[in-house]
């Protein structure tokens, strides 16, 4: 992005829609966008950019910015508790064509199931794998031993993964003996 283009979007005064049920947070909303230098409008014909409390309605063609929201769809994603100068960077981002999240907001995706038990994480046949996986057998092996396709295997792995949270064999084996070992009931 040349110089240029930065200096209009920073300098561009955005015109904001909010979409708040709660009164006193909707009256915040509107402060930020006023201090930011933006203007409100009431209609969303006239926004550039909604800013919505939560799960921004459905608006077709209307670039969103949702606060504590959780439709990922839209152009921004923060946190409920944003400060004024985060809403208005992502204000002045998703308006100049760009994807805003926040690390705080929550993201969906491959992070790690939160489960105790490896028997409810996961499949039998990932069990299988991980079991084949343990002795040290290959890809090709593990699809031959289990008479299933090479891809398959490697479906099964990348599952593993990303139930599991992690991103080598080793890493896998060694998180569910981990897991095995919280399993196991001492007498």
């Amino acid at each position: 992005m040349t110089s240029a283009a930065k200096e209009f979007i920073v300098a561009r005064r955005l015109r904001v829609s909010i979409h708040a049920p709660d009164a006193v947070q909707r009256v915040r909303l509107r402060r930020i966008v006023a201090e930011a230098g933006h203007e409100f409008v009431d209609t969303l014909d006239a926004a550039d950019v909604v800013l919505s409390d939560g799960d921004c309605p459905v608006i077709e063609r209307r670039i969103c910015i949702t606060l504590g929201g959780s439709d990922h769809d839209h152009a921004g994603l923060l946190a409920h508790d944003a400060d004024a100068g985060q809403i208005d960077a992502a204000l002045r981002a998703v308006a100049a064509g760009l994807i805003v999240r926040s690390p705080a907001a929550a993201e969906p995706g491959f992070a790690a199931m939160r489960e105790s038990s490896l028997r409810t994480l996961l499949t039998p046949r990932e069990i299988e794998v991980l079991s084949a996986m343990g002795e040290g057998l290959s890809n090709k092996l593990i699809a031959r031993r289990l008479n299933i396709s090479l891809h398959t295997v490697k479906f099964h792995v990348e599952s593993l993964f990303k139930k599991l949270g992690v991103r080598t064999r080793t890493e896998a084996v060694t998180r569910a003996s981990e897991h095995r070992r919280g399993e196991t009931v001492e007498l």
